[in-house]
């Protein structure tokens, strides 16, 4: 059974439109107008494995925060419709990366359930003309959209760059184990039979 999604979202800010495949090869084509995301939504999907698609349309003339922040609410609408009900899945991830002098380990839950905790300290306030701050912002639409629980912790790090880059390669990786379907649970990963809500 396919899992797969296609998000379309248009407000006075930004158009979007965003495809993704979970049981992709990693290949990408992403045109946002924000180079440095774009940069970061490869590396997703290379080390998530997932197929993505996205071309965004934002109001770049005001800032980036804008365009990022609704990428990221599209990415979470996507994998919240391609996952449907969870049947299957190992529902837990978990990835601890290094890059170069960074560290940093992500654990999400696919709980249906938003929670956020990211730990990051970037040294930089710019990478290039991306503000750091958005990378926090980024993910933080994801999971309130995708309703996943998100634990980003930075355990050190001297290079904003770097420390961007392994919070996206991580999490791609934790991702990648939470929607693997597990070959001995056939049906919903939960006591309760519903990761919905």
């Amino acid at each position: 059974m396919a899992r797969k999604a296609k998000i379309e979202r248009r407000t006075a800010e930004t158009e979007i439109e965003l495809e993704l495949d979970l049981d992709g090869t990693g290949r990408s084509q992403i045109h946002t107008g924000v180079g440095f995301l774009d940069h970061m939504l490869e590396l997703l999907a290379r080390h998530g494995g997932l197929d993505l698609t996205v071309t965004a349309r934002g109001d770049l003339h005001v800032d980036q925060h804008h365009t990022v922040e609704d990428v990221g609410i599209c990415l979470g609408q996507a994998l919240r419709q391609a996952l449907e009900d969870k049947a299957g899945i190992r529902r837990y991830g978990h990835f601890t990366l290094p890059m170069e002098e960074t560290l940093v380990t992500t654990a999400l839950d696919l709980s249906g359930r938003y929670f956020l905790v990211f730990q990051a300290d970037f040294p930089a306030p710019k990478i290039g003309d991306f503000d750091s701050e958005l990378v926090e912002d980024f993910w933080q639409a994801t999971a309130a959209n995708a309703l996943c629980n998100l634990h980003v912790l930075v355990h050190h790090g001297r290079n904003s760059h770097h420390i961007s880059e392994a919070i996206f390669k991580s999490t791609a990786r934790a991702l990648r184990m939470a929607v693997e379907r597990d070959p001995r649970a056939a049906g919903v990963p939960s006591t309760k039979g519903t990761l919905t809500c």
